[in-house]
């Protein structure tokens, strides 16, 4: 549906003291998290401006909707605007951050304007440590099926849309919540839910956890007391906490006293069949076209909200069919003829343990029959530290590793949690000799002496290794290609 100038015009006056509002600037306008917002706010018919190190395609979309992109920081990308809205990963010495401060602008972080756009609309939250970017859009697309035309502000890229955001028509906005730095507190949905909670990011909660679970329970605790909290009863953490939930709360799960339940899950290459059990209405049958019983959970989240919301069964079971995924959520290159037979490339975003994990599982689940080779790069020193020997376990459980340097993202060297010393903590276990390859583009020339018939390279990480899979999937794991570096 496309919505005219005076439409447009219409869903401004949602808020109407923004009207004073005429030129927003983003200060990494980049990131997916950060341009979804961008994007919404362009299509809301706001000037929007933007800064980054490089463009990417996420600047490309943006500049295709008339928004102006600077490629580096320079204080004078902030003149005239009326608002600077930063991430987290904006250091304080940003230049356009100073310069902002000087003149006195405006400056919010991403999830403040975030809930300015959910202010007076029906918000949905997804939050969790795992999950959130493929529930999130899995939301979005049955809300979408059901006509209902929502808004919606995603982590990753939703295949079917060709975006990680959307300006809607309707009362609905669906966004992805970020615990990473705590500013999901700055969010006031009217339904939440809460995929699970592990130790991550630890360093926002000064090392402890029961400052992280107090703070979900706050999130939360952000929902009118009208509202709804849907949470995973399989999480042990979120069972413990449920005495402490003072808003209305449906669960679901696998576990018997799930409020929504999956059984008889069943997973044949990359689709997934289960039954829905639904405590105040009919079961369903599901087929998800995603694998792994971690993806029917999070569809079991997203059942759980849409049949609250008086979703029709129909609409449900059509949006989870026919999903065509998320951009680097176990997102399949395809099958190529290498030169020495055929391999499978898959490229996945999970950084942190159990993601690794249930990703290796869906792959075992789905293609039992084929060697799994890795290539994992692990992301942050500091994550690496906090997690290192649950990262030595997991990916001991694949057959290849190729293991890459740590992707930094901003952080120092820590000594002892880098990729080689992972290597030599996975080797110590004895049932696996990983290969440690200092920088991506060294990865082709050494897959190319590894891969052969009934491969699938599964490429992991939340850093620069979703470009690497890109060039190997327009190298069709070639192996003369791979040799050749073209």
């Amino acid at each position: 549906m496309i919505m005219t100038k005076v439409e447009l015009a219409k869903l401004r006056t949602v808020i109407p003291e923004m009207r004073r509002v005429r030129r927003i600037h983003f200060i990494g306008i980049g990131g997916a998290g950060m341009g979804g917002i961008a994007e919404v706010l362009a299509n809301e018919g706001y000037q929007v401006t933007g800064s980054d190190l490089a463009r990417n395609a996420v600047t490309e979309r943006l500049e295709s909707l008339g928004a102006h992109i600077f490629v580096g920081h320079s204080a004078e990308h902030v003149n005239e605007a009326s608002v600077v809205v930063v991430s987290t990963a904006i250091k304080q010495d940003n230049p356009e951050l100073l310069a902002a401060r000087e003149l006195r602008i405006p400056v919010v972080r991403r999830a403040e304007m975030l809930a300015e756009l959910m202010r007076f609309r029906h918000g949905i939250a997804i939050a969790g440590t795992h999950g959130k970017t493929t529930t999130t859009s899995l939301v979005a697309s049955i809300y979408a099926e059901a006509d209902r035309d929502p808004t919606f502000v995603i982590g990753g890229l939703l295949n079917s849309a060709g975006t990680n955001a959307r300006l809607g028509s309707s009362r609905y906005l669906i966004a992805e919540a970020d615990e990473s730095d705590a500013s999901f507190l700055h969010l006031q949905p009217m339904v939440s839910i809460v995929t699970n909670i592990e130790a991550d990011h630890m360093d926002t909660y000064g090392g402890d956890f029961s400052k992280l679970k107090a703070t979900f329970i706050d999130f939360l605790h952000n929902l009118p007391f009208y509202g709804l909290a849907v949470v995973c009863v399989d999480d042990p953490v979120i069972r413990g906490m449920l005495p402490e939930i003072a808003r209305p709360t449906i669960t679901y799960g696998l576990s018997d006293d799930a409020d929504v339940q999956v059984l008889d899950f069943v997973q044949t290459s990359n689709r997934s069949r289960f039954r829905v059990r639904r405590k105040d209405a009919g079961e369903l049958e599901v087929t998800l076209n995603l694998p792994g019983i971690h993806n029917a959970l999070n569809a079991a989240a997203a059942i759980a909200v849409a049949t609250e919301d008086g979703i029709g069964d129909d609409a449900i079971i059509r949006a989870l069919a026919k999903f065509e995924g998320v951009g680097r959520r176990f997102q399949q290159y395809g099958e190529f003829e290498t030169g020495r037979g055929k391999a499978m490339l898959v490229d996945d975003y999970g950084h942190h343990p159990s993601e690794v994990k249930v990703t290796i599982n869906a792959a075992r689940a789905g293609w039992p029959e084929k060697r799994l080779v890795m290539v994992f790069q692990p992301h942050r020193y500091t994550r690496t530290r906090d997690l290192y020997e649950d990262f030595a376990d997991v990916l001991s459980k694949v057959d290849v590793l190729v293991m890459l340097e740590v992707y930094a993202a901003g952080e120092e060297p820590i000594p002892g949690a880098d990729g080689r010393a992972l290597c030599r903590s996975i080797r110590s276990r004895g049932s696996l000799e990983p290969i440690f390859v200092a920088t991506p583009d060294d990865v082709p020339a050494v897959l190319a002496g590894l891969v052969g018939e009934g491969d699938l390279v599964l490429t992991q990480g939340a850093g620069n290794v979703g470009a690497l899979a890109r060039r190997l999937g327009e190298m069709k794991l070639s192996i003369e290609s791979m040799k050749s570096g073209a």
